[in-house]
């Protein structure tokens, strides 16, 4: 009974994270990331007890039909959701929480070949957005959020938000009120620094190509002197 407790943990959890899911039945029959984590439920069970083969066999299959590489010996926890899951890989010593969110194209990839925790652990709560990379054994704080298209390669505290390549905190989310703390982003400023000198740049050109013209009409609007030979 507990397996089929957490399967519907899973399905309960797809209906409230994607506003596109309309029923359990739409959700069993049509979304990838579900049958992706069924199939890891049976393969990981049967790789802790050892069983050679079937386990990497059965997420092999999975992924030609979910387009989602999950390793058997990965850990996850409860009312976990990959939302559509195309491209995304969870690598072998990963470590994941529970209601974890992933979205297309996430990658918790390994950065050693040695047979050590290399993949990246996610607290409860986390959310990684679309062709976000998760590289090494970091680990990423209860309820953080890693922004679309970000590469982390170092530990992320509890309720930060991380955008960017690398990627650099850029808000905190009090959990007491709700409220999203943002911090200053230096490479934001200095952008918009640049941003406002070279307008001031534009601007100085304007300037000098009016004078400029300016000069050019006042040169022909003058009568220019008759030359007269002696």
């Amino acid at each position: 009974m507990p397996l089929i407790a957490d399967i519907r943990e899973d399905i309960s959890a797809t209906l409230e994270r994607d506003p596109a899911a309309r029923s359990a039945v739409e959700v069993v029959l049509f979304y990838p990331g579900f049958h992706a984590r069924l199939a890891h439920r049976f393969a990981n069970a049967l790789y802790r007890r050892g069983v050679p083969l079937l386990p990497r066999g059965m997420m092999h299959a999975a992924r030609f039909l979910t387009g989602i590489e999950i390793h058997p010996g990965a850990t996850i926890g409860p009312r976990f959701f990959i939302d559509h899951g195309m491209g995304v890989v969870i690598g072998e010593t990963a470590e994941i929480g529970a209601n974890v969110t992933l979205y297309q194209g996430v990658t918790l990839g390994g950065t050693s070949t040695r047979r050590v925790k290399r993949h990246p652990t996610l607290r409860d709560g986390v959310v990684v957005g679309a062709g976000a990379k998760v590289i090494g054994a970091v680990v990423i704080g209860e309820n953080a959020r890693v922004g679309a298209g970000s590469v982390v390669v170092t530990n992320v505290p509890a309720n930060a938000t991380i955008v960017g390549v690398p990627g650099h905190i850029v808000a905190f989310r009090d959990e007491s009120n709700g409220v999203i703390q943002r911090l200053p982003d230096p490479e934001w400023e200095r952008l918009e620094e640049l941003d406002r000198k070279v307008q001031a740049m534009h601007e100085l050109v304007e300037h000098l190509e009016e004078h400029i013209t300016g000069l050019h009409n006042g040169h022909h609007d003058e009568e220019i002197p008759a030359v007269t030979s002696e």
